[in-house]
């Protein structure tokens, strides 16, 4: 965590996010792309983050997300919250059509495989996920939806 995670976490529990998520994803991919991947929003906010590549389950393009990740040993936990709007963002379709996909974290680039988490599994996964970002649960109340949650394991 930095000096700026407890800004961050007010600024993502706000109700009105949402609406400027598409700036905020098209400002870290211009910072990515400036720093080579090196540092992104979520960097400044001192918060644990990975660039998620998954190829559109309809056109085959590859498709980079930058989303806030828990380091789980070798693994990272992801989850699909879209600050609890009540549809669940592209990303979790497209992940869900393929094998496997490609993150980049610290510089480096894995290829992984994914498993969604249900029932017990989840349940411990999200309070691990809480400790580092306690706003998941506010998006819960958000939406009706169960917010997906997959755990990705490096293959390489």
């Amino acid at each position: 965590m930095g000096l700026l995670t407890p800004l961050a976490i007010t600024i993502g529990a706000q109700p009105w996010m949402p609406r400027f998520l598409p700036q905020v994803t098209w400002v870290d991919h211009r910072l990515q792309r400036a720093t080579r991947g090196r540092i992104g929003v979520l960097d400044i906010a001192g918060l644990p983050n990975l660039m998620l590549t998954v190829p559109g389950r309809r056109s085959g393009i590859p498709r980079s997300t930058p989303l806030l990740c828990v380091p789980d040993g070798a693994d990272w936990l992801i989850a699909g919250s879209y600050f609890g709007a009540p549809k669940p963002p592209l990303w979790a379709a497209n992940l869900r059509a393929c094998e496997t996909a490609t993150v980049r974290s610290g510089g480096r680039e894995h290829t992984v495989t994914w498993r969604e988490l249900e029932g017990a599994d989840r349940e411990r996964a999200w309070a691990v996920m809480r400790t580092t970002w306690p706003n998941f649960d506010k998006y819960a109340e958000r939406t009706d939806r169960v917010i997906p949650v997959f755990r990705l394991t490096p293959v390489d």
